[in-house]
């Protein structure tokens, strides 16, 4: 009988830098909501693909709820951020949206989304050159007027792009779905989807799969369709699925899904399968419950890296707190990790400033929540350079919380960092707090000059 190490060990469940990425300023293309598309490892670098609005689409998805008719633009676009760590700090791309909407009148002229991205190598590939396939979902208006969805192709020298569109699109015609990912296992790729998108929820659905024997197709859709369905009524995942990543690591497909009872409210899960058809689920699931992260009200279109002994999970991060119109929208980006081993170490990024000026403070909204409920230790990090003419250095404040979301207006801890001008200093303080959450905030204690960059970085274990 074949085994699974994870489910054998089970998972540590770890809050990271939430958010990890957030919507851009109210006039960006990214401006009113971002979803969480791929997760990709090229030569070291990590690219997170999403996909966003921004005010011009929410505006006409307004006078399309009124006027009941089509009004352009009001779809996604796909962008990418870039981060040296599978923590970050994200970077987003200068050139995004990466796919933008395609002509009027084209199969995805209304929108794309759902980005799937794998690096392809082999004898048709030209050597010593490198070839990029990105699956994606697109929407458009045939000239009759008929809607019209599908998954589309595009190809790149570069995972940043240019992408170009395959002459053929879409490879596959599959209408009211949301494409999960593209995996290639011995010369085969399975294509996942999420299908009958609203067949158990508003937005939600079970998981289909397709198969074909290059990237462009023809592909050929399971007969035994739906290969991963809700829950029974009462379950933790009875509503159905969000659109998640599938990955192939060690012989065995794994999916780490969102999953909801009630819609607009999910959690993740996690199945497995030793042949790509039939799916298990795991005992433990929820793996994260949706009460582990302050203010969240979902996590949604999950995506997963493995990297043992830590397992990734980037998600669309939906909050409690926030209006569905206001901009932002209630929609950023965030990571889970799971370890699945008790015992970790694991660094991550929580605060990044290209320049902080002279007598100037980062607020506690800059800083990502650094959550102490399954690490039994912290220490804290700060890296930062001087100017040649400086006088005084920076201060680190630590404020904590009971609920995540209030904190106090005390210092919890306060620390001044070595001076030195013109240099770049880095200092590790542990802490060793009994709160329950915490956030920092730098202050520069110099008159006139700035203090460029500052980076700080919690480092929690157990």
């Amino acid at each position: 009988m074949r085994k699974n190490i994870f489910t054998e060990k089970g998972f540590t469940e770890i809050l990271g830098p939430n958010p990890a990425i957030k919507t851009g300023d109210e006039n960006a293309w990214d401006g009113w909501n971002l979803e969480s598309s791929c997760i990709f490892k090229d030569k070291g670098i990590y690219y997170w693909y999403y996909h966003a609005r921004g005010r011009k689409e929410r505006e006409n998805i307004r006078k399309e709820m009124k006027t009941g008719k089509i009004v352009h633009p009001s779809g996604y676009r796909i962008g990418v951020a870039v981060a040296p760590t599978p923590l970050g700090p994200w970077k987003k791309y200068e050139g995004n949206p990466l796919l933008d909407y395609g002509p009027s009148d084209a199969w995805d002229g209304l929108g794309n989304a759902c980005a799937c991205v794998l690096k392809e190598s082999g004898p048709d590939v030209e050597k010593g050159s490198e070839k990029y396939y990105m699956w994606y979902n697109g929407w458009g208006m045939t000239r009759d007027g008929e809607r019209r969805e599908g998954i589309g192709l595009a190809t790149s020298s570069h995972p940043l792009g240019p992408w170009k569109r395959y002459r053929d699109n879409p490879v596959v015609d599959w209408p009211n779905s949301y494409l999960c990912g593209v995996v290639k296992v011995k010369g085969k790729y399975y294509m996942y989807v999420e299908h009958p998108v609203g067949s158990t929820a508003p937005d939600l659905g079970p998981f289909c799969v397709a198969t074909a024997d290059s990237p462009e197709g023809p592909w050929r859709k399971y007969e035994g369709n739906p290969i991963l369905s809700p829950g029974p009524p009462g379950s933790w995942d009875s509503a159905g699925f969000s659109e998640a990543g599938i990955v192939y690591h060690e012989g065995i497909f794994h999916c780490f899904y969102s999953g909801s009872q009630t819609a607009g409210i999910e959690s993740i899960g996690y199945a497995y399968s030793f042949d790509g058809y039939k799916w298990i689920k795991y005992e433990g699931n929820p793996v994260v419950p949706l009460n582990r992260t302050p203010d969240a009200s979902a996590f949604a279109e999950v995506q997963a890296l493995i990297e043992p002994p830590f397992i990734y999970l980037y998600h669309t991060l939906r909050y409690i707190s926030r209006d569905f119109w206001a901009i932002p929208r209630g929609e950023d980006l965030g990571i889970h990790v799971l370890s699945i081993s008790p015992h970790f170490r694991l660094s991550m990024p929580v605060l990044t400033i290209d320049s902080l000026g002279p007598r100037e403070a980062s607020s506690l909204e800059d800083c990502c929540t650094i959550s102490l409920q399954s690490a039994s230790s912290l220490a804290i990090t700060i890296e930062c350079r001087y100017h040649p003419s400086a006088e005084a250095g920076v201060r680190l404040h630590v404020r904590s919380s009971y609920d995540g979301i209030n904190y106090d207006n005390i210092d919890l801890y306060r620390f001044d960092v070595d001076f030195r001008a013109g240099k770049t200093v880095k200092r590790t303080f542990e802490l060793n707090p009994k709160a329950r959450y915490l956030k920092v905030f730098v202050e520069n204690l110099d008159k006139l000059h700035n203090v460029t960059p500052v980076k700080v970085t919690a480092t929690l274990g157990n």
